[in-house]
This record gives structure tokens, sequence and C-alpha cells, in this order.
């Protein structure tokens, strides 16, 4: 019996990263986008392109035109619940075509796409320090970057 594990690597020297912002809810998004900027530079990516885009529906076709030559996207934006039913269609069709956008692609795309059900929850979310979503997000995309990676080598 063969068996072959393939770890969590966060290196990410030598990785070619995108970063789709969405610049509605800027207050939150904005640290999010530092959070898995920052991230990224302590990991050793020493290669990423930032690109702003209005809302998060936008984000799924700016994170496909990342993925074709990048390693890995990470996506940042905030859908923070109203009164309408506008929240529930923008957050499920953002999360869905960025998920397709992976799954198509075979490139990670690390979400920091928030879907939460008030700014408090967002800003909380979006702090620096621990338990800021964009650093968590940029990690996880180094690391099934790196496994992709792995796994392609053979």
């Amino acid at each position: 019996m063969t068996r072959r594990d393939i770890g969590e690597d966060t290196n990410g020297a030598g990785l070619r990263v995108g970063v789709a912002v969405a610049t509605f809810n800027e207050a939150v998004t904005g640290p999010l986008a530092e959070g898995a900027l920052g991230r990224l530079a302590e990991l050793g990516v020493a290669h990423t392109t930032v690109v702003r885009v209005p809302g998060a529906l936008e984000l799924p076709v700016v994170a496909r035109a990342l993925a074709a030559d990048h390693d890995a996207v990470v996506a940042v934006g905030a859908v923070i619940e109203g009164e309408t039913d506008h929240y529930v269609h923008v957050a499920t069709q953002a999360s869905a075509g960025l998920m397709a956008v992976s799954t198509d692609t075979g490139v990670p795309v690390g979400s920091a796409l928030l879907t939460v059900r008030s700014a408090a929850h967002a800003i909380e979310r979006s702090r620096p320090g621990p338990g800021n979503k964009g650093a968590e997000a940029a990690e996880a995309a180094v690391v099934a970057a790196n496994a992709v990676a792995s796994l392609r080598r053979g």
C-alpha cells in the first residue's frame, strides 16, 4: 500500500496571488483586504495583483480573470443584511460564482466574502489581528495552491 500525505504548506514563495476586492462596504472590505495582503506578505508571496470592483457580484468574473495567470485568488467582499431580500440573492450568487471559478479553473479561491446579519458582525471579522477573515482567506488560498501544485507534480 502506498500512502502520500500532503500537508498544509503555508510557504508562499514563488506563488502569484490575485486579490479581488469589492469596494461596497469599504469600511469593512478595506481592512479585510489589508489583512489578506499582510498575511500574503508574511507567507512570502512576492507577487500580488489587486483588482478593485464595485460590489460582490463583480467578484466572480474578476476572480476568473485572475485565475488565468495566478496560482490562487483571494476574494474580498461584505454583504450585510438589510431590509430586503437583496442580501440573500447577492450573497448566494457571489458565493456560488466564486466556487464555480475555483472548481472550473482548478485555481483555489480563498473567500473573504462576508455574509453577515449586521454591520457590527462585519466589523468584528475585519479588524486587524487574529480573526481577520481576509488574512484567513489568504492563508487558505496559499495552502490550497501548494496542495494543488503538489498533486499536479505527481
